[in-house]
Order: C-alpha cells, then structure tokens, then sequence
C-alpha cells in the first residue's frame, strides 16, 4: 500500500507542486489550506489530489504516514498543526521533503537570486527538455512550454527554483539549503522580505551556507562584477565558477582574461537579438520574441548552465528560440485599436524597473502607463519606499493603486514620485480607467505579485 502524504498548506506555489511530484511518484497524496484558489485549484484536481478548506483535526482522521507543512498561515494554534504535535505523526517542512524524496541522489540544478529564478528554472528546464535530457523540474510559476509546473522527469537531472525564503515555523533557514545542488545558479542578489531578514547581510549570510554545499566536481554560474555576489563569493569558494555578464564594458572585458567568462552583445536595443561569447569569442547568436535586458541575463545563465548536462551551444539557441515564457511575466491580457495591456509579476523596485526598460526600449515613444499593487511584505513595510519613487521612471505615468493587503502610504509615495501619478483603491474604476478608447499607441503593464481582485478577466471581457 502506498504511503500517506498530507500536505497542509497545499494551495501554494511550492506546496501544490511538491503534492503533484509526489503523486507522481506514485504516494497516496490529499491536503488541506486555508483557501485554495485557480490556478493551483486547478491544477490539484487535474492531477487528481483531493484537497479541503481549513486546518481541521478531522481532516487528518485517519492519521497519515507523514505530514508535509507549509510556510503560511499555520501558526501554533492551528487545529490540525497542534493535533499532528499532540499525536506524534511525523511531519517535516515542503524544502525537507523535496530534498530528501526527489532530488537525492540527482544532479540537480538550483536557480537562485532576487529576481528572475522562475523565468531562467524555465529556460533551463526548456533546453534541456529540448536537447532530449527529460529532466524533472520544479518553477514557481506557469510555463506555457510544459504541461505543468513540476514534473519528475525520467533522467538524474533536475532544475528546481531554489527560494531563499525560509523553510517552516520551525525551520528558519532558507528553502534552498535542502537542496543541494551540483550546478547552482546565482542570478544576483538584492534585499528583500524584510519580514524575516533584518539585512542584506543576513541574506548573504544564507547564500554564502548554499554555496558551502556545492560540492568540488560541480559549478557555480554568477553575474560578473556584482558586488552584492562577490561578497558571499569572498567568504569562500570551492568549487568551479563561471561568470556571465550582459554587454561588458572594455575594462571588464580586460579583467575577465583570468576567469571562464560568457558575455552577451545585445544587438537590438531591447535584447530581441544578441550574441553570445565564450572568452571573448564569439560563439552564436540569437533572435527571440523576448526583450529586456534581465531576460538575455536569465537566458545567459540558462545557457551556461546546460553545457554541465552535455547540452551544445547550438541546442542552447535553438531551444530558447522556441521558448514561450512564462505566465504573468509580461503575458499579453489584452489588445485593442492601439491599446496593449500585459501582466507582469512585480515584487521588487529593480524588477519593476528592468521590466520597464525593456519595455521602453522595445517601443521607443510609445506611451507607458505603470499600475502598480505594492503588496509584497517588503514593499508593504516601506523598506523599498525610496527606490519606489524612481523605479517607474521608464514609464510616462504610474497608477499606484491600494489594495486590502497594502499598508503603505501611497499617497505620500506619488507625491514624491519623479514620474506622474495617481493614487486608486477601486477595481472597477481602475477597469473603467484601463479600458477607456486611446488615441495613441499606449500600453498598460499590471504588476502585482497577487490577483489584483481578478481585473484581468474583467478586462479581457471589455476588450473583447
């Protein structure tokens, strides 16, 4: 009989994709969360994993083999938390679980890093799919090139997004440490969720424990002439690194001659073409229907990276050729008689800003209007209250709009704006507002790293 595996907390990110592995894998899998909502409902009930509402004792009658528990909205006090201590099952974190029943004994591929981790886990998962490794994957979010979020797959190699969020209520230490990876990529590194790290120090600090787990016969892939990177990288290094760097000044080109270096040439403006380098040779090109430089930057480390699965240069490019994304990261909602509306998974002022350059650049004079739902925990406490006074600056207008979850001061946040904007707290008003005839080329990006109350049905619905 196959082992029962309760996951509580199962409507998350990781969480629904961990119960999807593990119903893969052949376990008996059921859960339970708080609220459970599309697209992960979705998902669960395609894989055919029964779940429920609520943290009940009862739903955990009868006792389960073990109980995997999440990293939100289960304080001490939950009915079914405290039943699971009271009873002795035994349950350990969604990080623990992963490390120890599906990436053991593989050669996992770990993308860390502040921003772009789901958008290059994709890449990579995408090339290597492509080049015919069948590998298992794990990505935070919805890639329309696979089926599903998570899969198994059928060979040792698996590419997990490696968080650096901490574990569990009882696990303070960051997700990624359970993972132990042969290849590890560091897309950069920045401040953020101020809710559980006081410092940037204090992320490095985690960082710094993950590469003490690379072992000496794999590798680490790393932006060049990032401080923020170099620090933890200062603190000790033992194993193999390559360095990557997107249109390298001539004084960096001269400093890289001591390392393995892979540089990219955007060749457009808005990184829809660049050549790619080895050691200051050229290697290959490429033309893709994606722009911004943070995406040729993903796409760098992505290729770097598959050469430690044997994949060639050439299958690099032609896989990433045919890459389609992944949802919610500037995914068209809408167009209509001018009007270009996209949604974009904004958590960060440097995401923010890099999404907008790129979109800049892509269609010069155009107009940009930025809606923005500060509603990360980090945004929320004001850590990032200044960078987000400048990081719309790409954009000609910015709508910064209030919704239940955003503490801050909006108010006083657009007043001290260098771009136009305004303050709004009604969904319906900012559909009417979104939706309104334009009499130039204008587009509209949404960046919330929520649902932002469920607009963009609404206005796929007015713009038909």
């Amino acid at each position: 009989m196959a082992e029962r595996i309760y996951f509580l907390g199962i409507g998350g990110t990781l969480m629904g994709n961990l119960a999807i592995l593990a119903k893969q894998a052949g376990y008996e899998v059921s859960g339970s969360d708080q609220k459970i909502y599309p697209p992960m409902s979705d998902q669960l009930a395609a894989a055919g994993i029964p779940t429920e509402e609520g943290f009940e004792q009862a739903h955990l009658n009868p006792p389960p083999d073990v109980v995997v528990i999440g990293n939100a909205n289960l304080p001490r006090g939950a009915e079914s938390l405290e039943f699971i201590l009271d009873t002795d099952i035994p349950y350990m974190s969604g990080a623990e679980w992963l490390g120890r029943n599906v990436l053991a004994g593989r050669h996992v591929f770990a993308v860390a890093g502040t921003h772009g981790k789901t958008t290059t886990t994709g890449m990579l998962a995408w090339i290597l799919e492509s080049a015919g490794k069948h590998p298992g994957y794990l990505i935070g979010g919805a890639p329309v090139n696979f089926d599903a979020p998570a899969r198994l797959g059928s060979s040792k190699y698996f590419v997990v997004e490696a968080d650096e969020y901490d574990t569990s209520y009882f696990d303070r230490q960051a997700k990624f440490m359970h993972y132990k990876p042969r290849t590890l990529l560091i897309n950069n590194i920045e401040f953020d969720h101020a809710d559980i790290y006081t410092d940037l120090a204090a992320i490095q600090f985690q960082f710094h424990h993950l590469v003490r787990t690379v072992p000496r016969t794999g590798r680490i892939i790393a932006p060049w002439g990032t401080r923020t990177v170099d620090e933890v990288l200062a603190q000790g290094l033992w194993t193999p690194i390559s360095f990557t760097r997107v249109d390298p000044t001539s004084k960096e080109l001269e400093a890289s001659k001591a390392v393995d270096f892979w540089h990219a040439k955007t060749v457009a403006s808005d990184g829809s073409s660049f050549d790619l380098f080895h050691n200051r040779r050229k290697i290959g090109a490429l033309e893709w229907h994606h722009f911004g430089h943070h995406n040729v930057s993903n796409a760098l480390q992505a290729i770097t990276a598959a050469r430690e699965a044997g994949v060639s240069i050439r299958e690099s490019l032609e896989a990433l050729s045919t890459f389609e994304g992944v949802k919610r990261r500037m995914e068209i909602v809408a167009t209509k008689d001018g009007l270009t509306v996209y949604d974009d998974f904004a958590h960060h002022p440097t995401a923010i800003l890099t999404t907008l350059q790129g979109l800049r650049n892509r269609i010069g004079r155009e107009h940009i209007l930025a809606v923005v739902e500060p509603r990360s925990h980090t945004m929320q406490m004001g850590t990032h209250r200044e960078p987000l006074t400048t990081c719309c600056s790409p954009a000609d207008k910015v709508i910064w709009f209030k919704g239940d979850n955003v503490e801050m001061d909006l108010d006083a946040l657009a007043d001290s704006n260098i771009v136009p904007s305004e303050v709004m707290f009604d969904h319906d008003e900012l559909v009417d507002k979104i939706c309104q005839p334009v009499d130039k080329p204008t587009h509209i990006v949404l960046m919330s790293n929520g649902g932002f109350g469920g607009i963009y049905d609404k206005i796929r619905e007015r713009l038909g």
